[in-house]
């Protein structure tokens, strides 16, 4: 989908937030370990259309030590201890004082995946109210939490499905339990992604009622959870880089209600994956979980808060999504279904194509150099700007296609890739029967994946 391209984004950005960049820029390139010869500390007192900072400033900022803020910086919005509550500051200052800076970098770029680097930064500065400091606290402290605490791109996205159907048969008692914890949820259609609302937004569907307390264990709940986000962000765009999520209520009663994995899912938008929810509807929500919802609200960040509606209806439900894209399940004209479509044998054969994996990712590394070092030279010639951004611009959209060549021999195959909605070179195909003969077989079999919405003819469909 194309569109206006929101402000705060990469081509949207005024002056002030364009210097807020390369001051985060700045700072993230030094944690990494790559820092330009000759550069100083920190330009964190650049002025819009400057391009240098003072010498007087400068100098002050050498004498203040790497990260450390001025105290103008702190009175404005820097973030208390009240208002850390994840306890990102304390962890910025441990995994700086005790993790390697290439582990970190390495984190960020495999994070990155197919978005515009400048778009996943700023994700991290418009969380923080452009606070340099606090977004670079936010942006490390999620690398950590990648790598050490969840293994997002070392195990849930590299094993995903495939190995859970392998685990589940496993002699190991806990290794069995979690694998098939994970599978049920995804067999039971806990959650699903499908289809767009009115934004363009991928929608994900959270059907509320197939959650019972105790039936998977917290570990194989967390991991489905970071499991769904990952995927729904393969979906995300340039110019659509949020998502929906509708929480159906229907039929809810306490049985349903699991504050842990409610607590946890609020931490991954917050602290984790900031500026991805475009909007939150919770569909026809009884009268027993209004007290429950006075509960979560004191939980959310209030602007996390705002983006939550509540719809009874259909016409309600209207306002945010099509009709001919709300699914009939919901009132809608969509008769798309869930249908949990199982791994095949050999689906994930290219991930043991060891040489051609490294050979992509030795191609990677090389671009992301490229981009490194061209950043540096962004952030210090403020006379050729223009053409070393559209040059960066060049080497991001290397990195996007790039990314979608490497996919296949570093992330598992998911249901998603099987009925097609994610194809080859990451086209995205919400809507629709595949064209290509080489489409995998459970796609064309299965009437699941549903026919098209009325206003999306064939010649419309890519």
């Amino acid at each position: 989908m194309t569109g206006p391209i929101l402000p705060g984004r990469p081509g949207n950005l005024t002056a002030e937030q364009e210097v807020k960049l390369r001051e985060l820029w700045t700072a993230t390139l030094r944690v990494f370990g790559v820092q330009a010869p000759g550069r100083p500390e920190d330009l964190e007192d650049e002025q819009p259309g400057s391009g240098t900072a003072t010498p007087d400033k400068k100098e002050k900022k050498k004498k203040s030590g790497m990260f450390r803020r001025h105290k103008d910086d702190r009175d404005e919005g820097a973030s208390t201890d009240q208002e850390d509550k994840y306890g990102q500051s304390k962890e910025f200052q441990q995994v700086l004082a005790t993790e390697n800076p290439e582990n970190l970098r390495k984190a960020f770029w495999s994070m990155v995946k197919h978005d515009h680097p400048d778009g996943l930064l700023l994700r991290f500065l418009r969380a923080r109210k452009w606070d340099v400091h606090n977004a670079l606290v936010m942006l490390i402290a999620t690398m950590n939490w990648r790598m050490k605490e969840m293994h997002v791109d070392d195990d849930i996205v590299k094993k995903g499905e495939g190995q859970a159907v392998v685990d589940s048969s496993s002699s190991n008692a806990a290794v069995k339990k979690e694998a098939q914890d994970f599978l049920a949820q995804l067999r039971l259609g806990k959650s699903f992604l499908h289809g767009t609302d009115k934004a363009g937004r991928p929608m994900c569907f959270v059907r509320v009622r197939l959650h019972k307390q105790g039936e998977q264990s917290e570990t194989s709940l967390e991991r489905y959870t970071v499991y769904t986000i990952e995927t729904a962000r393969l979906l995300l765009a340039p110019h659509v880089d949020t998502a929906a999520i509708v929480f159906d209520m229907t039929g809810f009663s306490m049985a349903n209600m699991d504050y842990s994995p409610v607590k946890f899912m609020i931490k991954c938008f917050e602290a984790n994956y900031p500026e991805s929810l475009g909007v939150v509807l919770v569909h026809k929500s009884p009268w027993i979980f209004h007290s429950i919802w006075k509960i979560i609200k004191g939980w959310l960040d209030p602007v996390v808060a705002a983006k939550v509606h509540f719809t009874q209806n259909i016409d309600e439900l209207e306002q945010f999504i099509e009709k001919s894209h709300i699914i009939k399940e919901l009132g809608g004209d969509d008769p798309w279904e869930y249908h949990y479509v199982e791994p095949s044998t050999g689906e994930n054969e290219q991930m043991s194509d060891e040489s051609t994996r490294q050979r992509l990712l030795d191609e990677r590394a090389s671009v992301v150099k490229d981009f490194e070092s061209t950043t540096q030279e962004w952030i210090a010639d403020s006379q050729n700007r223009t053409n070393l951004q559209q040059k960066r611009n060049d080497l991001a959209e290397r990195l996007r296609s790039g990314y979608w060549q490497l996919d296949p021999y570093v992330r598992a195959r998911c249901l998603y890739d099987r009925t097609g909605l994610i194809r080859e070179g990451g086209v995205i195909q919400y809507y629709g029967k595949p064209k290509t003969p080489n489409a995998p077989k459970a796609l064309v079999a299965d009437p699941h994946n549903g026919p098209l919405p009325m206003e999306h003819q064939a010649d419309d469909v890519d």
